[in-house]
C-alpha cells in the first residue's frame, strides 16, 4: 500500500512511497494537519543518491512498528533537498545551530507553524554510545510535547529569532566606489588568498585539508585564473591547482573505466569514494580540467575534460534533452548478478537501498577471470587492485598508479583493457538514476559541454548543450511570466515541477546560456540570460540592503519559512552559492551589454562578502574566480564573422587564458549582445575587437594579431 508520496514527481520521494509511514509532501496541507491535530511536524530531508538516507529508511521508515509511532505522534513530512533548497537551507541552519554539524538525512522537529525546536541527522535503530536510537528520540520528543510544551515553545521562539536575525544581519558597508571603480577586491587580496590555500594544501596527497575530501573545483578555477596573471603567486597558484587536479584524475574518486567523478573521497588519499556521482560536480570538474589544459597544455586536463563530458552525456542525459541529477551511491543487486558479485555483495556495506560500491569495485580474481593471467596481473598493478583490497571485503577501487598515456605501447594496452573491463562492468547491476532535471545544475552542464565542445571541436557536445538550453527555456520558464523570465527549479520527463527557481538557478542558468552564446553565437541565449539576470535585480535584491542577494525571490518565500528566515547563504560549498553564481553572471553580462546596473550589483555583492573571501578562501572559490574576472577588466572580445564556429579568430578568442575573458560572436549588424553593435568587417574580412569597458583597441583580422592584442589590453 502506498502513501501520499506515490503522486510525487521527485525520485527521492518516490523511494519512500511504499513506506508504512504516513508521509506528507511539504505543503500548506501538511501544516494545516499539524495544527488540526496539535502535534509536531517531523521533517525528514534527503536526496535520492544519499547512502545514509537509504540506511535510515531501511532501518526505521520501512519498519511497521516504528511507522506506527511516527504516525501516532507526528505529522511526517518528507523533502527532497534538491527540489526544495530553500527548505533545506533554513532547517540545515537550525540543525547546525543546535548540533554543531549538519548532513543528510536531516531530521528536524517543528511546531505546527514551522519553527524548529530539535534537530539531528542520522539516527540508528538501536542506541549507540552518545547517540539515542530513533525510537528513543521519538518517545522523548512526544513526551516533551505533551508535558513540557512551554519549554519547547521557548526553544522554538529563541531559535527562530536567532535564525531570523542572522538572515537580516547587516552586511559590511560596501567598500565599492562605483564612480571611481575602486574596490576592496584587490590583487593583493587575491595573492593573500592563494597563500592561505597553499598553507592548507595536503602536499602529500593533493587537495586541501584532511578527510573527507571533496573535489575543490571552484578553488581550482580561481587558482587557474590567478595563474594566468602577472601576480607574484601565479606560479604557486598553477602548481597548487595542478597537484590537486592530477591527484584526483589518478584517484579512486575518478571512475577510471567509465569517466566521471564520485561526490567525495572518504579518506585523505582519495582512494575510497562515496560512490554517488552528481551532475553538479562533474559539470564543474569537466570545465576546470579543460581550463587546466587550456592554460598549460597538460594532456591529462584535456583527457579528463572530454571523458567527463562524455560520461555526463552517456549516463545522465534524459530523453527530454536535459541532464539527470545523479547516480546512486548504492547498487541494487537484483537477480542478474554473477555468483562472484553475489558473494562480494554479502560482505560489502548495505545501505538498505542496495550495496555500496558494488558496481565499481574489483578483486584480483575478477580481473584475472576477465582479462587472463597476464593482463589481469598487469591491470591489478596499474589500478592498485590488491589481495587485501583498498575498499572492503578484499575488493578495491580503481586508481591509476602511473601515467600510462605517456608511453604509446602502454596506452594501447590500457585502452584495450579498459574497454574490456568496462564492457564487463556494464553487465553488472547498475546504480539507480535520479532523473529529475535541476535548472541550476543543467546550467553548469551547459557551460561545460559548450566550452569543451567549442575548444576541442566536439560539435556533438555543443549540440547537447543547445538541447539542454532549449529544455530549460521551454519547460523551466514559468507560463505567463512577466517581462522578466521566472524559472521553475525542476522538471521530470519533460514536465515542469512546482518549486520555484532559487537564486542559484538564475545565476547558473545565466552562466550556461552566456557561455553557450559565446560558443555558437545564437543571440537567443544572450537574450534569455539577460532576462534571467533582470529578474535577479528585481526579485532577489533589496534597495534597503545593497550588496545582499537573497536565495529566494521576494514573492516566492514559502509561508512556513517566512516566520523563521529568508534564506541567504553566500558561502560556496559543493557548487557555487546562489549569490556567487549570480554575481559572476552579472559581471559577465555587464561586460557584454555595457550596463552599469549589472556590474554595480555584482561588485556590491562581492564587496559584501569580502570578509568571507579573505577568511575562508576554500569556501569562496567561485567568488574568487569572479574576482579575477573583475580584476582583469573584464576583457571583452567581439568577433564579427560569417564563418561561425569555424572562424580562427573565434577559436583564438575561446582559447585565451585571460581570467576576465568575455566573448561575443556574430555577423556584422548584430546588436545583441551590445558588445557586437557597430563592429564592422575590416576590408571585407572577419575582425576581432578587444575592448575594456566598451573602449576598444584597433580591430585585428588574424589570430596572431588577436593574441597580441589580448596580451596588450
Amino acid at each position: 500500500m502506498s502513501n501520499r508520496l506515490a503522486s510525487a514527481t521527485s525520485p527521492y520521494l518516490l523511494q519512500h512511497a511504499d513506506n508504512p509511514v504516513d508521509w506528507w509532501e511539504w505543503s500548506p496541507e501538511a501544516f494545516a494537519e499539524a495544527k488540526r491535530r496539535d502535534m509536531p511536524i517531523l521533517l525528514s530531508v534527503g536526496y535520492a543518491a544519499c547512502h545514509w538516507c537509504h540506511v535510515m529508511a531501511a532501518e526505521s521508515f520501512e519498519d511497521g512498528d516504528v511507522a506506527r509511532e511516527m504516525n501516532a505522534g507526528f505529522v511526517n513530512v518528507k523533502v527532497d533537498r534538491e527540489e526544495r533548497p530553500d527548505v533545506d537551507a533554513v532547517y540545515m541552519q537550525a540543525t547546525t545551530a543546535l548540533t554543531g554539524h549538519g548532513g543528510w538525512p536531516m531530521t528536524v522537529f517543528l511546531t505546527p507553524d514551522g519553527r524548529p525546536f530539535h534537530a539531528g541527522t542520522y539516527y540508528p535503530p538501536t542506541p549507540r554510545p552518545g547517540m539515542a536510537s530513533w525510537r528513543q528520540l521519538l518517545a522523548a520528543i512526544h513526551e516533551a510535547w505533551r508535558d513540557r510544551r512551554d519549554a519547547i515553545e521557548a526553544t522554538a521562539d529563541e531559535l527562530s529569532a536567532a535564525l531570523g536575525a542572522a538572515s537580516t544581519a547587516d552586511v559590511p558597508a560596501s567598500p565599492v566606489d562605483v564612480a571611481t571603480g575602486s574596490s576592496a577586491i584587490t590583487m593583493d587580496a587575491a595573492v593573500a588568498a592563494v597563500r592561505a590555500l597553499a598553507a592548507d594544501e595536503d602536499r602529500e596527497a593533493g587537495g586541501f585539508g584532511r578527510a573527507p575530501k571533496f573535489p575543490p573545483a571552484m578553488v581550482c578555477e580561481f587558482l587557474l585564473r590567478h595563474a594566468a596573471t602577472a601576480a607574484p603567486t601565479a606560479e604557486l597558484a598553477r602548481d597548487l591547482a595542478a597537484r590537486t587536479l592530477r591527484a584526483m584524475a589518478h584517484s579512486g574518486m575518478y571512475d577510471q573505466l567509465g569517466g566521471g567523478f564520485a561526490r567525495y573521497a572518504v579518506d585523505r588519499a582519495w582512494v575510497v569514494p562515496h560512490f554517488e556521482k552528481m551532475l553538479y560536480d562533474n559539470a564543474q570538474l569537466a570545465r576546470v580540467y579543460l581550463h587546466w589544459w587550456r592554460l598549460t597544455g597538460e594532456a591529462t586536463g584535456r583527457r579528463i575534460a572530454e571523458e567527463t563530458c562524455d560520461w555526463i552525456v552517456a549516463a545522465l542525459r534524459t530523453d527530454a534533452g536535459g541532464f539527470a541529477s545523479s547516480l546512486d551511491a548504492d547498487t541494487t543487486i537484483g537477480t542478474t548478478a554473477t555468483p562472484d558479485l553475489y558473494e562480494l555483495a554479502e560482505h560489502l556495506p548495505h545501505g538498505g537501498h542496495g550495496v555500496e560500491g558494488l558496481t565499481y569495485v574489483w578483486t584480483p580474481a575478477q580481473l584475472r577471470a576477465e582479462l587472463g593471467e597476464d593482463d589481469g596481473a598487469w591491470a591489478g598493478d596499474l589500478l592498485a587492485v590488491t589481495a587485501t583490497g583498498t575498499f572492503e571485503a578484499g575488493a578495491s577501487t580503481l586508481q591509476l598508479t602511473r601515467d600510462v598515456w605517456a608511453d604509446p605501447q602502454q596506452a594501447r594496452r590500457w585502452t584495450d583493457i579498459r574497454r574490456r573491463l568496462l564492457a564487463r562492468r556494464s553487465s553488472r547491476p547498475q546504480p539507480e538514476r535520479d532523473d529529475k532535471v535541476v535548472a541550476a545544475w543543467n546550467g553548469l552542464a551547459i557551460a561545460a559541454l559548450a566550452e569543451t565542445g567549442g575548444l576541442l571541436g566536439r560539435h556533438d557536445l555543443v549540440e547537447c548543450a543547445r538541447q539542454a538550453a532549449d529544455l530549460l527555456l521551454g519547460v523551466h520558464v514559468e507560463p505567463g511570466s512577466d517581462a522578466s523570465r521566472r524559472l521553475l527549479r525542476v522538471s521530470r520527463d519533460g514536465r515542469p515541477g512546482s518549486p520555484a527557481g532559487v537564486l542559484e538557478d538564475y545565476g547558473d542558468v545565466a552562466e550556461g546560456l552566456l557561455t553557450l552564446g559565446a560558443v555558437d553565437g545564437d543571440e537567443r541565449w544572450f537574450e534569455a540570460g539577460f532576462d534571467l539576470l533582470d529578474t535577479v535585480l528585481t526579485r532577489f535584491t533589496s534597495p534597503q540592503r545593497p550588496g545582499v542577494l537573497y536565495d529566494v525571490a521576494d514573492d516566492r518565500l514559502d509561508a512556513a519559512l517566512s516566520g523563521v528566515s529568508r534564506p541567504r547563504d553566500p558561502g560556496d560549498n559543493a557548487y557555487p552559492s546562489g549569490a556567487s553564481a549570480a554575481a559572476a553572471s552579472l559581471l559577465r553580462a555587464g561586460a557584454l551589454t555595457g550596463r552599469n546596473d549589472y556590474r554595480e550589483v555584482a561588485e556590491a555583492a562581492m564587496a559584501s562578502v569580502e570578509p568571507l573571501m579573505r577568511q575562508a578562501p576554500r569556501f569562496s572559490g567561485w567568488w574568487w574566480a569572479a574576482a579575477q574576472m573583475l580584476l582583469d577588466g573584464p576583457c571583452e572580445v567581439a568577433v564579427v564573422t560569417d564563418e561561425g564556429r569555424r572562424d580562427p579568430l573565434h577559436l583564438t578568442a575561446l582559447a585565451s587564458t585571460r581570467p576576465g575573458l568575455v566573448v561575443a560572436v556574430g555577423r556584422p549588424g548584430r546588436t545583441l549582445p551590445a558588445l557586437l553593435a557597430d563592429r564592422p568587417f575590416v576590408a571585407g574580412r572577419s575582425a576581432a575587437y578587444v575592448c575594456r569597458g566598451f573602449v576598444c583597441a584597433a580591430p585585428v583580422t588574424d589570430s596572431d594579431g588577436l593574441r597580441a592584442a589580448l596580451l596588450e589590453q
